[in-house]
């Protein structure tokens, strides 16, 4: 079996779907993309295209190292994000051949069913009651917010409080049966992020998430010593060497790999068995659409140290268009009692609407974070 052709779509809210196809047939699924670079992704992923036609998809391994090695310069988020989208159709090209999932050819599922979280509120929380009340209602029992606004490096402690009350009303009105995890988004740095994790101590969360930016992950040690929260990060951070260090370090608690951006199935199966000989949890990063959740799926399914997933249904980037809407069959990443059932389907377990894709890619996107600004006029972090 040969690679014949790849096929890129940039298709709304702000995702890049690849389509890989075979001299036999068969089609396998991808998601290369960072948020606001899909642009770019889809770039890389087109120079890569010279390791990829006329190859035998089956070579997983090999294609990821002639990817990732051959390159002098290497790493980065957009070339690890094409890399990624790249092996994610590459299993579902090998699990369709096999006919057999692709957590079967992973060494099998270990779990029955895999728990998943919500998001509530957006880049600003606003109306979290009704929310999280919704969520509940539609078989969550897991939720994760944003927790700050623009936040300065030294700043009032009135947004810290701020957050604290944002937490209190989940907990108002779902008691402990919701658990809550906390967004710092990276926007709060070292200083603030210590007064902020102490200070959400008491709610009792189930985590924090990127307190400070990869890039000062030196920080999470002074962190970890102002709460017992667990500490989660690792959504950009984009291989196995990103993480070492990390692991090392011992002061996060879960690592998030996104497999959308990390070197996809094949390298964040390796960076999920480095944790668990670290003894860290993972919660793979996942705010995108159907095939990276699909992916994280069949990683999830055969992975022990995941606890659980993050999914993109109803998140605030996705009005107007939403996950399920590119699915054959959306029932497939149905939740109840806060799990989702493991599909049995062959590859990643989801069948793409082309048709829907095809259209959807004639109008695209271009999706941008925005630029947010402190009360001085200096760059805030988003």
């Amino acid at each position: 079996m040969k690679i014949t052709h790849i096929n890129l779509y940039i298709v709304p809210p702000r995702w890049l779907f690849l389509e890989m196809e075979t001299d036999e047939g068969i089609t396998g699924w991808g998601e290369p993309v960072i948020e606001g670079r899909a642009a770019t992704v889809k770039a890389a992923v087109q120079e890569l295209e010279r390791y990829l036609i006329g190859n035998d998809p089956m070579k997983i391994e090999d294609i990821w190292q002639a990817m990732y090695r051959t390159g002098f310069y290497r790493g980065g988020p957009e070339v690890m994000s094409a890399i990624a989208g790249i092996d994610q159709a590459l299993w579902d090209i090998k699990g369709k051949y096999y006919g057999a999932p692709v957590y079967q050819l992973l060494g099998g599922k270990c779990r029955d069913k895999l728990r998943v979280y919500s998001w509530v509120g957006g880049d600003r929380p606003g109306d979290l009651e009704n929310g999280v009340k919704a969520l509940w209602e539609s078989g969550c029992t897991a939720v994760k917010m944003n927790g700050t606004e623009e936040m300065h490096y030294i700043d009032s402690y009135s947004k810290i409080d701020e957050v604290c009350k944002r937490v209190q009303t989940i907990r108002d009105t779902m008691g402990d049966k919701m658990d809550i995890a906390v967004d710092f988004h990276g926007r709060v740095h070292k200083t603030m992020a210590k007064v902020l994790a102490h200070a959400l101590e008491p709610y009792h969360l189930m985590f924090i998430e990127e307190p400070v930016l990869p890039q000062n992950n030196e920080a999470l040690r002074e962190i970890a010593n102002h709460t017992s929260t667990p500490i989660a990060t690792g959504e950009r951070m984009f291989s196995r060497w990103d993480f070492k260090s990390l692991f090392e370090a011992g002061y996060a608690d879960i690592i998030q790999p996104d497999l959308s951006h990390a070197g996809g199935i094949s390298e964040v199966k390796k960076i999920a068995a480095m944790a668990e000989a670290y003894d860290m949890a993972v919660a793979p990063h996942c705010p995108l659409g159907p095939i990276a959740l699909s992916a994280c799926v069949q990683l999830d399914a055969c992975t022990p140290n995941v606890f659980i997933q993050e999914q993109s249904l109803g998140i605030h980037y996705n009005k107007g268009t939403d996950l399920l809407d590119y699915l054959v069959d959306p029932a497939v990443f149905k939740f109840e009692n806060g799990f989702i059932e493991i599909s049995d389907k062959p590859g990643l377990g989801i069948e793409i609407n082309k048709q829907r894709v095809v259209d959807a890619s004639a109008k695209g996107h271009d999706w941008k974070n925005p630029v947010w600004r402190n009360y001085d006029g200096t760059i805030a972090e988003w």
